[in-house]
């Protein structure tokens, strides 16, 4: 009996451990576009500033038109605010962001990480120019140069500590870019960002970006350079594939994509747009 629960544990062992290996697993490919049947879409210059992989910085200020459309009041949603909570009751952000972090942090919650709270989301232009003209360029961005005004990022803190030390933020750091987030202003990257460390603001790029920028250890930045580089590449993540191409926009145009596969189109704020094709 000891053997046969020895040999149980084991499997049981390898099981698992395949498992999470399987979870962490991101294979990226380079590829051809060879679709055999295809739908031509229209792309006009304004998509260059919409979507979810906008860069927004010192260099590239987000417009209004760049704002998600989704923007809602997280303490007027309570199915948007579970497992955790919010500093006050004016805290907006893209409906879309907020259901992927609830996802998250209902994930951390079962690894016993359970004291997030959102201390800051979207903010309007409005909003973002009195914290510019109150707080100074030292502490805060003008308008149109934060992530903020985008609706894709969120200030996260934990209720035990300085998120520099507290489990939620090293959680995040760790595992936020399984559900579509990154670090926006990691350690490691600040000469990239020309921002400071903050292991508090995390920014919403979707799947599978999130698991490239991971796996590379790319800033925003670096990414966006990186896609423009390679024009179209392939990315496995848990068997599933995904095919992102870049194209640059100087004026209205189409573009050919597969017949019969989910496709998301988000600009890049600088000079054109990225297409993702998931299979």
């Amino acid at each position: 009996m000891k053997k046969w629960g020895f040999f149980l544990s084991l499997i049981i062992f390898i099981i698992v451990n395949t498992e999470l290996m399987s979870q962490n697993s991101v294979e990226i490919l380079e590829t051809d576009l060879n679709y055999t049947e295809t739908t031509e879409i229209d792309i006009t210059k304004k998509e260059i500033y919409q979507g979810n992989l906008l860069l927004a910085n010192h260099d590239y200020p987000a417009r209004e038109e760049s704002i998600k459309s989704d923007i809602v009041t997280l303490m007027a949603n309570d199915e948007l605010t579970i497992g955790y909570g919010l500093l006050n009751s004016n805290i907006n952000l893209s409906t879309e962001v907020a259901q992927a972090f609830s996802k998250m942090v209902t994930s951390a919650e079962n690894e016993g990480v359970n004291h997030f709270l959102i201390s800051s989301g979207f903010r309007n232009f409005q909003e973002q120019n009195k914290l510019y003209q109150e707080m100074g360029a030292n502490y805060a961005l003008p308008a149109g140069y934060s992530e903020h005004n985008l609706g894709l990022s969120l200030d996260v803190g934990s209720t035990l500590m300085e998120m520099s030390k507290a489990p939620e933020g090293k959680w995040i750091e760790k595992n936020s870019w399984r559900y579509g987030f990154i670090l926006r202003y990691p350690e490691d990257k600040i000469d990239v960002t020309k921002i400071q460390y903050e292991p508090w603001h995390i920014r919403y790029v979707g799947l599978p970006h999130s698991a490239i920028m991971y796996e590379k250890n790319f800033a925003l930045e670096e990414y966006i350079a990186y896609l423009r580089e390679e024009k179209n590449l392939s990315v496995i993540i848990d068997n599933k594939t995904y095919t992102l191409s870049y194209y640059p926009i100087s004026e209205s145009t189409s573009i050919k994509i597969p017949n019969n596969q989910q496709y998301d189109i988000s600009g890049n704020n600088v000079d054109g747009v990225i297409i993702t094709i998931s299979e």
